[in-house]
């Protein structure tokens, strides 16, 4: 048995193609993760494809990973144009609230991440622009990268879901310092269930690590390829290690039980120096990697 497929063993580290459904090839819902809201689907729809996404419980963006779609809901029609790879641009997305019925069509075909959480309000169905996407230059020297914040807390309105894009060049690492959100702390820490969703270029491997912060916690070190996921219920999560000449993505997919809809972390006390050496290096200036502008 390889190192990659040993990791099958790992609860937390699933590998692409090990979590699928008869519609997704990739299905991750609060059962089959073993918490309360966070979700991530991957849906792949051949030219001309159509699927029909009944939304329940749960609020739901449709994100292009490859190619375009259409989305019909209660009489709304938001027409994705999508983006070529997730290396290649930012993309526009849609937002669909609980207690819905849509339907997602393609008629090149392509991929398409749907990132959900179990929510209480149900808000409007709606439209995410790819020009009005902020993108965010996190870190400097080798530790740059950059953030998609399509759905962050503070950029687009959602009941419970947080969710953005990383983009780490090759070499560098990021998600570091450690860090974690695992417990209710005012101000300082907030709970959150979080989902990563990987895609290495040009079929490259990576490496990502979550470490315990407490006893029998989350742990996890995995070599990680395009399709495979990460569950973090718990735990110090970082590094993500992107391998020398090709460029690490990730989906990161976050909810929880707080009153308040915010991303509050703590770094790990053995790590958290790294954040004094930034001011003195330049970001990577292989940053950024594209703008909202370079969509498809």
């Amino acid at each position: 048995m390889t190192t990659y497929e040993g990791q099958r063993q790992n609860r937390h580290h699933l590998p692409a193609g090990s979590a699928g459904s008869d519609a997704y090839t990739l299905d991750i819902d609060p059962e089959r993760a073993g918490w309360d809201r966070s979700s991530l689907r991957v849906l792949e729809l051949e030219p001309g494809g159509v699927h029909t996404l009944v939304t329940g419980e749960s609020e739901w963006i449709i994100l292009p990973l490859t190619g375009g779609c259409t989305v019909h809901t209660a009489g709304e029609i938001f027409e994705l144009l999508g983006r070529e790879s997730v290396f290649s641009g930012v993309s526009d997305f849609a937002y669909l609230p609980r207690d819905a019925h849509a339907q997602i069509a393609s008629g090149a075909g392509g991929r398409f991440a749907l990132a959900g959480a179990k929510c209480e309000r149900r808000l409007p169905a709606r439209y995410g622009p790819a020009p009005e996407v902020p993108v965010e230059l996190r870190g400097t020297g080798n530790c740059s990268r950059q953030v998609n914040n399509f759905a962050a807390a503070d950029t687009f309105d959602c009941d419970r879901l947080i969710a953005v894009e990383v983009l780490t060049p090759g070499g560098n690492w990021s998600s570091y310092p450690p860090h974690k959100h695992d417990e209710h702390v005012p101000g300082a820490e907030s709970v959150l269930e979080e989902i990563y969703y990987f895609e290495v270029e040009e079929d490259g491997l990576a490496y990502h690590r979550v470490s315990p912060s407490r006893t029998g916690g989350t742990d996890v070190l995995a070599e990680v390829r395009t399709g495979d996921t990460v569950l973090i219920p718990d735990g110090w999560h970082g590094p993500s290690v992107a391998p020398p000449g090709r460029t690490l993505y990730y989906l990161n997919v976050m909810a929880g039980p707080g009153k308040q809809r915010e991303w509050l972390i703590s770094d790990h006390p053995d790590h958290s120096w790294i954040r004094e050496t930034w001011p003195a290096q330049p970001v990577d200036p292989r940053l950024p990697l594209y703008g909202p502008e370079a969509g498809r």
